[in-house]
């Protein structure tokens, strides 16, 4: 696909959802405090900023502006088991209008493309902006790539949807997780194109659409993927 496209704003998305489709919006979680290099945990109880929760509260609200009347209140929310993903996705429900979201930890969001975890955590020590960029431009340059720390791009890519489709029932489903795992989809479905001084901003993911009556989790039925943003810009320059 064309790396001609660019992220939408959520708020211009989610405008153009009919009353005949469901979204799968999978975004990563709000602004969260600087990951230090010699964290031991790499960063698994660093949580969101004051900013992070307030940029999460005003993407619900939006999201419920700009829906028909009454498809926010019917919702459901998936999210990466740590803390920040968790909250993101409280805070995004919060501000649908949802007094108590029930937010559903899902293990996968937190590891999804991890194919081996030993060479995986090699990357937080050699790069890890830089580990994933050299999967994604091995893979762009040879189908055929072998990552050692990730699965194939493609297939994984699309076993991201089947998951996220056999999952959400609601007209709007919410999925949080992080930047590590959103890349690859947007890169995969949308033709993003993605360094390590050109990354991906905080609240921002892939949505995914289909017809509201589709059972079906296979990816041959989404209608479209559109990158999407809940801030001002879906970039982040380094």
């Amino acid at each position: 696909m064309s790396s001609m496209i660019e992220f939408v704003s959520a708020a211009d998305f989610f405008k153009t959802v009919g009353n005949d489709e469901r979204v799968y919006f999978l975004v990563r979680h709000g602004e969260r405090d600087h990951i230090k290099p010699n964290d031991p945990d790499h960063g698994a109880f660093v949580g969101l900023t004051d900013r992070g929760r307030e940029q999460a509260l005003k993407l619900g609200k939006s999201i419920a502006a700009s829906c028909t009347s009454g498809v926010s209140a019917d919702c459901m929310f998936f999210s990466s088991p740590v803390g920040r993903c968790m909250q993101t996705a409280e805070y995004i429900g919060l501000g649908l209008g949802i007094d108590a979201p029930d937010v559903m930890p899902q293990q996968p969001l937190a590891e999804f493309f991890v194919k081996n975890y030993d060479a995986y955590m090699e990357t937080h020590v050699t790069g890890f902006y830089q580990g994933i960029c050299r999967w994604l431009d091995g893979t762009a340059a040879d189908s055929r790539y072998v990552d050692p720390a990730y699965f194939p791009l493609a297939a994984r890519s699309q076993e991201m949807v089947q998951f996220m489709l056999s999952h959400g029932k609601a007209p709007i489903n919410i999925f949080c997780s992080h930047d590590a795992w959103i890349v690859p989809c947007l890169n995969h479905f949308c033709g993003l194109q993605f360094s390590p001084s050109r990354w991906m901003n905080f609240l921002t993911g892939l949505a995914v659409v289909i017809g509201k009556d589709q059972e079906s989790g296979d990816v041959g039925a989404v209608r479209r993927f559109v990158p999407v943003t809940g801030l001002d810009t879906g970039w982040m320059l380094f």
